[in-house]
């Protein structure tokens, strides 16, 4: 006859490894049915997305490269195609707008800038962009209305804001505004 306590002992260690071993024959029934169905087919339509985002991520970044890199009409194609796969995208329209004021074309980049704006009011560089596409234009009047929405939206530590504030002294400066810069220190003596 046993002791009671290592019988107990004995049948709690039994009814363990029954436990344990009905759990691992449940594992190898699922795992055997698992290798044995198909394996799973992705649907065209999804595989076409995840491939479509992929592209669209690359062009992208790729474009971001070559305006930083000053290269706006590689920039302006990888664009070009980034807005057939996402024309809703108010960031690729504002750097489609920086690459075409690096080309020169105001009015195309104010376009763009303008696209933007109207898909995400809120865009701050896109009224910056704007401003400086305006100014190419000639047209000082809107440019400095541009810049003061972008100095509004943006926040107060970007790092454009001093070039933003001196385009403003500038502008009105050359609107007549401001009188000459020699012409102040004078009134002032």
């Amino acid at each position: 006859m046993r002791a009671p306590g290592i019988a107990a002992a004995a049948d709690r260690t039994r009814g363990w490894s029954a436990r344990r071993m009905s759990g691992v024959a449940v594992l190898a029934l699922g795992g055997l049915l698992v290798a044995q169905a198909p394996p799973p087919v992705l649907q065209p339509q999804q595989h076409g997305r995840a491939m479509q985002a992929a592209e669209l991520r690359q062009r992208f970044e790729q474009a971001v490269v070559m305006l930083h890199a000053r290269r706006y009409e590689h920039a302006a194609t990888a664009l070009q195609r980034v807005l057939q796969l996402a024309p809703g995208l108010p960031e690729a329209h504002v750097n489609m707008g920086f690459a075409l004021l690096g080309l020169q074309r105001g009015g195309e980049a104010s376009a763009a800038f303008d696209r933007a704006i109207a898909l995400q009011p809120k865009q701050a560089n896109a009224y910056y962009g704007l401003a400086m596409a305006l100014e190419q234009q000639g047209d000082l009047e809107r440019a400095l209305g541009a810049m003061r929405s972008y100095l509004h939206l943006s926040a107060p530590d970007e790092r454009y804001h001093a070039k933003a504030r001196a385009a403003l002294w500038e502008w009105e400066q050359r609107l007549g505004r401001h009188g000459p810069a020699t012409a102040q220190g004078a009134h002032r003596r």
